[in-house]
């Protein structure tokens, strides 16, 4: 890996577009590197991860909403231009744009699919959805369209590993835009220059506040990265035709970093792959075995293991959390968020309080993504009073294992009874985890994926859609549709009109 230094220009250093961020960024999306084995597998993996978790929510509403804006976009098939599909449903071809629009709030709607956390958080599947939607309308092949998911998945870990926008309350999808340029230039064999005005532009229409995840938090959680494949695409489509980005759209006097992150004086370090060097960057990414934010992935596993020790949780005096500054504040009793303790709050809230989530592990000895959310559940007196039981603190130990090499987003959970007893353990990884006690593999992804189809789509279509995925290297130009999933076995809802019918 090369670092690069990032830094603040003033207009009158005319800085040149080959020493721009932007630029360097496309150049990884040109070079013609091919894809390592194990680097091609788990783009499979998580294919059939972003797969699960949409068809897992296709009758919630974010995603019909989206489904019913995208169902409003059909195109008529020419030559050249095929239209994207539309999870869930058959026969129906959209406009690409908004075929990652309406799969982008389907995969993330759960908050379920994969995450990387570093200098700042991301979801990296979030590209999948753009990236394939547009190979779909392009007839790409199956090889083009792993390169390109390899390239998003660089660019986003690249980028969240050095450039923190959360402390600046930035939200975390600025670093998405930018990542699925990039995949759709590689994907297109676009020249640099193209690509480049690509992600000056991508970024440029994606910085927006984190209060999206603050407070009580709203389904917009689940369009926000969906919004920013849409308009990446849009801005890739405008770089086709030969229009510009502002630029230097990061180290501009005016621009991201000098105004919107660590200002005139920052200077930031950025590692991307050299020349000829391979894209690896998807193996230091990690899904989920629990629909919630990743901070709770361990804390979970941990909760269900402590679950067996405490022998009448009405004896539960108080529970204590030793975590990483991270966990304190976002989904702690650090983010000083009322909603994160209160019964009626949303579920997009709920799965952000790590005290709402400890209490229903505790309680039941499991997590579901459906049954661990419900209003009854979260109304349960026993669990309300447990719940309020649960307070956070940040422990140096754990936030510099959280930034460390090899990275721990656990914590310690001490649970005092009412005579006093103290009964604790602590555990750095969720059990799903890479270095965790059972990591996934492809038969958990395949498990996680008939799981959630369960009911939803039916088993010959599972077994379809799951050969097509395993074959996705090697798929000839226009059968990328056939990594659409149909829900055969339940009606798709509609829901109120809009402006579009």
């Amino acid at each position: 890996m090369i670092q690069h230094d990032v830094r603040v220009h003033p207009s009158s250093d005319r800085l040149a577009r080959e020493d721009q961020l932007a630029w360097k960024l496309a150049e990884v999306a040109a070079d013609p590197v091919a894809v390592d084995t194990d680097v091609t597998e788990m783009v499979v993996n998580r294919v059939i991860d972003n797969a699960s978790v949409a068809v897992a929510s296709l009758n919630r509403s974010p995603a019909v909403t989206a489904r019913d804006q995208a169902r409003a976009h059909t195109v008529v098939r020419r030559s050249g231009a095929q239209g994207a599909s539309v999870f869930g449903v058959d026969q129906v071809r959209v406009s690409p744009e908004w075929a990652a629009w309406a799969n982008g709030v389907a995969v993330r709607e759960l908050d379920y699919h994969d995450t990387f956390l570093a200098a700042e958080y991301s979801h990296p599947g979030d590209n999948i959805p753009a990236l394939l939607a547009v190979a779909q309308h392009l007839g790409s092949n199956g090889h083009d369209l792993v390169r390109a998911i390899a390239t998003g998945y660089e660019v986003q870990v690249d980028l969240v590993s050095a450039i923190s926008l959360h402390a600046h309350k930035i939200d975390h999808v600025a670093h998405l835009g930018p990542s699925i340029a990039a995949g759709l230039g590689t994907l297109t064999a676009t020249p640099v220059g193209t690509t480049y005005q690509a992600i000056g532009q991508a970024l440029h229409t994606t910085t927006a506040t984190r209060q999206s995840r603050k407070g009580e938090i709203s389904s917009w959680k689940a369009f926000a990265p969906a919004y920013a494949g849409k308009a990446a695409i849009e801005a890739f489509d405008r770089a086709l035709r030969g229009e510009g980005a502002p630029s230097p759209i990061y180290e501009g006097e005016d621009g991201v970093i000098a105004w919107l992150l660590d200002g005139p004086d920052a200077h930031y370090s950025v590692p991307l792959p050299g020349p000829g060097e391979s894209k690896r960057a998807i193996l230091r990414t990690y899904t989920k075995e629990h629909s919630a934010e990743y901070q709770s992935q361990a804390l979970i596993d941990l909760a269900v293991r402590l679950r067996e020790q405490v022998p009448d949780l009405d004896k539960v005096a108080s529970v204590l959390v030793r975590t990483s500054h991270h966990t304190h504040y976002v989904i702690g009793t650090g983010a000083n968020d009322p909603q994160k303790l209160d019964p009626t709050a949303s579920r997009e809230t709920l799965d952000h309080s790590i005290m709402y989530i400890l209490a229903v592990a505790l309680e039941d000895g499991r997590w579901h993504h459906v049954d661990s959310y419900t209003p009854e559940r979260a109304a349960r007196p026993s669990t309300v009073s447990l719940w309020h039981k649960i307070t956070t603190v940040e422990d140096e130990t754990w936030t510099r294992a959280y930034h460390a090499p090899e990275p721990a987003f656990g914590g310690r959970i001490e649970i005092t009874l009412t005579d006093g007893t103290v009964i604790a353990d602590e555990l750095a990884v969720a059990d799903a985890h890479p270095a965790g006690a059972r990591p996934f593999a492809r038969d958990q992804y395949v498990a996680k994926f008939r799981t959630l189809a369960d009911g939803v789509v039916s088993e010959p279509e599972q077994e379809r859609f799951l050969r097509t995925a395993s074959e996705l290297p090697a798929l000839p130009a226009g059968r990328l549709h056939e990594l659409n999933v149909v829900a055969d076995l339940v009606e798709l809802q509609r829901g109120a009109p809009g402006i579009f019918q």
